[in-house]
């Protein structure tokens, strides 16, 4: 008898119990094994069994450790079964409440998502055996936020290779509409539907205790469940904006949709990151990367300040992310459609990086910035923004003039020039010292502008040094700015100590919480391992004190908290408005 043969013929409902499955589990015949798992899987959506939950969870288990190993995938019932295991979730409600079956699904398109992450072949099996049209079910949000979840995920694997992309994109418009709405909405939704409602002890709701077995299993305590909570909601966004990415970077008519005409979503990107939990996911940015390749993207990216003004943020800050920034705005620099715009708004914040050199694997990437900068430079397109000019007349004293004229000077003419701005540095520091801060400005100035730029490390010193008279003096964006440029002389990247405890400073003056907290987080690390290697470590505890603020301020449901209180506050405002007539 054939495979096929095999398969259309009717299912043995003894051979759809979980027995059968661990059985063929212990099984050291391959030929034997693979036969018992094929009846297995063939017969198993038509059986009711309490045992399935279980060969669900190992199954769970196997795709997550082994998700290239073809052997389960490969059986033409497989996929099939997972798809109307999925179904049989979404339509009969009576077996879903059975047993443990809720996992079930939740299961299956797990499983779906683990086996087709990373295998071509794996994703075409999955499409051909009717695996979307359950997945886009569940994204609707037939059954709860958590099955949306690995509902994205799943779609999100079987939309990134092009054999596969277009089954998924028949339903382009709804699962566009989806990803947008679950990536904008999903941190309050998980916070409404399932941190409010445990807050004030529904235990009878059944909407929670479902929530609370999936995330839980029946194991561990509230607090698991929340931090559980967070990082399923982490998720969801984040791979929901992967799911609008595969679409953003293969459909062009996708892009006009998640732009839009007012740019809200685009504003929300902006607000979305992968964070603590999610570390490895680019989140918004990378999408916002995706966009710019596209001249409608640049378009709509440019025309929002409140998106570019996020990039200068992200440009300017220690995050793993912070080239995806610069290449955002490197992208609009280099059309001339867009140029003017950016400019206008980044030009200042892009200057503090023109003396970046390694970013990673990177290399010159000061240099490609200043290019950018400075292509309608000599055409006097900025004469009139005064803040503008003095910017880019900076990038082309440090990347073109300063360069021509030091290229002639001396090894004597520089170590005049060292002592000179050695002295200048001690005069700021006494100034300083002395609490006069305006005057130690004044002298780590004169320092700067003597000192040669060979000499990175005095340069680096007096922009930092001159960073803390700005905190001092409250000049938070200026702080910033010699901070940046500290930080770009730094090597590698980023490392400066002083530089970074003191740019988390002015981000906290600003209310930029993220970008706080990285740096200190930075600094911290840099702390820890200058502290071990003298064999005395110590944690700052100014800096614990620092992580501690911002991780309050960018907890996973602190909007979404912020905004239930909002409107329950409004709500109680207008009930009392209306109550006095």
């Amino acid at each position: 008898m054939n495979t096929q043969q095999q398969y259309d013929e009717k299912p043995k409902k003894h051979s759809g119990k979980a027995c059968c499955f661990f059985k063929a589990m212990k099984e050291s015949d391959p030929h034997h094994k693979t036969s018992i798992l094929f009846s297995f899987f063939h017969a198993m959506p038509h059986v009711d069994d309490p045992l399935h939950v279980l060969a669900m969870s190992a199954l769970w288990s196997l795709a997550m450790s082994h998700p290239d190993d073809p052997t389960l995938p490969s059986l033409p019932p497989f996929f099939p079964s997972m798809a109307s295991l999925i179904h049989k979730g979404l339509n009969d409600p009576n077996w879903l409440y059975k047993h443990q079956n809720i996992y079930i699904p939740y299961y299956a398109a797990h499983v779906i998502g683990s086996y087709t992450i990373s295998t071509a072949r794996s994703a075409e099996l999955a499409v051909e055996s009717g695996v979307i049209p359950p997945l886009v079910e569940l994204l609707r949000g037939r059954l709860s936020w958590v099955e949306q979840r690995v509902a994205v995920r799943a779609l999100g694997h079987l939309a990134s290779y092009d054999a596969t992309f277009e089954a998924i994109a028949l339903y382009q418009e709804e699962i566009v509409a989806l990803a947008m709405g679950i990536a904008s909405t999903c941190l309050e939704s998980v916070y409404i539907e399932f941190m409010v409602i445990k807050k004030r002890n529904k235990e009878n709701s059944s909407s929670l205790k479902y929530q609370r077995e999936l995330l839980s299993r029946g194991l561990g305590d509230e607090a698991m469940e929340d931090r559980k909570a967070e990082e399923w909601a982490s998720q969801l966004q984040c791979w929901s904006i992967h799911l609008l990415s595969c679409f953003a970077s293969r459909r062009r008519s996708s892009i006009r949709r998640i732009c839009g005409d007012d740019g809200r979503f685009l504003k929300d990107l902006c607000n979305m990151w992968g964070g603590l939990a999610n570390e490895k996911s680019p989140a918004g940015v990378g999408l916002l990367r995706i966009l710019c390749r596209s001249r409608h993207g640049r378009k709509s990216v440019s025309q929002h300040k409140e998106v570019l003004l996020s990039l200068c943020n992200l440009c300017r800050s220690s995050d793993d992310w912070q080239y995806m920034g610069i290449d955002c705005l490197l992208l609009l620099l280099h059309d001339e459609n867009t140029r003017r715009d950016v400019v206008e708004v980044a030009g200042s914040c892009l200057a503090d990086l023109v003396e970046l050199q390694e970013l990673g694997k990177r290399r010159d990437v000061g240099g490609e910035i200043a290019h950018a900068l400075l292509l309608d430079f000599k055409n006097g397109a900025y004469r009139d923004d005064d803040v503008i000019r003095r910017a880019l007349e900076m990038v082309w004293d440090v990347k073109v003039e300063r360069r021509k004229r030091e290229d002639k000077m001396s090894r004597e003419a520089i170590e005049n020039k060292r002592r000179i701005v050695s002295s200048k540095r001690r005069i700021g520091n006494g100034r300083f010292l002395c609490g006069d801060i305006e005057g130690a400005i004044e002298a780590y100035t004169e320092a700067l502008e003597l000192c040669p730029l060979k000499l990175r490390k005095e340069r680096l010193v007096l922009y930092s040094n001159r960073a803390q008279c700005h905190l001092l003096l409250r000049e938070p964006d200026n702080a910033i700015s010699d901070s940046t440029r500290a930080l770009s002389l730094s090597r590698p990247a980023n490392s400066h100590g002083k530089s970074l405890w003191r740019r988390s400073q002015a981000y906290d003056a600003k209310g930029l919480a993220k970008e706080s907290l990285l740096d200190c987080l930075m600094f911290l690390n840099g702390s820890l391992i200058s502290s071990k290697e003298k064999k005395n470590r110590r944690v700052p505890y100014y800096a614990v004190n620092m992580i501690t603020k911002q991780m309050n301020a960018v907890g996973f449901f602190t909007d979404a908290a912020a905004t239930q209180y909002l409107t329950k506050k409004n709500r109680a405002k207008s009930e009392s408005i209306w109550g006095q007539f």
